[in-house]
């Protein structure tokens, strides 16, 4: 019985050891359960020697080239300048001070935070994509309505129903690159009245089309009333060169 009792207690002491063992001298980084979130995200690429990309976010004396700023702040360490500036990558769904090129805007804010000198505004940023409602006609697209809107700024604004121009549409615009073959009249391209609507063409050859495009001619002509809500105008049969 002696012997048993001992037996016992030898083996607690040992489970007891253990224990003790695992919290002084844990188990090394390569048997842990991996990290998560952005910051162990960031750790990971470090340690395997991938590049870390840029801070969503930090405080600068200036904007840098392809970023934003959204609150600025008063500073004596920029030198001549009074302000510092919250920078960010340019996004999507991004309230901005600025807005930067590339990206059209669906909304706006009256702030005090993007600059000296009082009330400013703020932009909710997006990046064009075909069928947005926008507050602006960025060059690469076209628009197909519009609306009056109180989104786009201080006092009654307009907004514009953004597509890729495409061969077949009616559009509110000519984009570059395109001919058109037909026009119409109409109030869904402007809040104030009738406008031009155009049915856009890619350009080819020995077509019948309103303009010359850059890169063709045109071998014969003829007066219509196809392109021009108001008035008999030319129409040209284009060839490539």
């Amino acid at each position: 019985m002696v012997r048993s009792k001992l037996r016992t207690l030898l083996l607690g002491a040992g489970s007891a050891a253990v224990m003790l063992a695992a919290v002084l001298f844990p188990v090394n980084a390569s048997a842990a359960a991996p990290p998560s979130g952005p910051v162990a995200a960031d750790a990971r690429g470090a340690a395997a020697g991938t590049a870390v990309g840029p801070a969503a976010g930090f405080w600068s004396c200036t904007v840098p080239p392809g970023y934003t700023y959204t609150t600025t702040s008063n500073t004596s360490t920029c030198g001549s300048s009074s302000t510092r500036y919250f920078v960010q990558p340019a996004a999507d769904n991004l309230w901005a001070c600025t807005l930067p090129a590339g990206f059209t805007y669906i909304s706006v804010q009256n702030v005090s935070d993007c600059g000296p000198g009082g009330s400013s505004i703020k932009y909710y940023l997006r990046t064009p994509v075909t069928n947005l409602w926008a507050c602006t006609a960025p060059a690469d697209f076209t628009y197909i309505s519009v609306q009056n809107t109180l989104d786009c700024g201080p006092g009654t604004g307009t907004k514009y129903y953004l597509r890729t121009p495409e061969t077949n549409l009616w559009a509110c615009t000519l984009p570059a690159g395109f001919t058109y073959i037909s026009v119409q009249g109409t109030q869904t391209c402007s809040t104030g009245g009738i406008r031009t609507k155009y049915y856009l063409r890619t350009p080819e050859s020995n077509m019948w089309a309103c303009t010359v495009p850059p890169g063709y001619t045109y071998i014969s002509a003829q007066s219509t009333n196809d392109c021009s809500i108001s008035a008999t105008t030319t129409k040209y049969y284009i060839r490539a060169y």
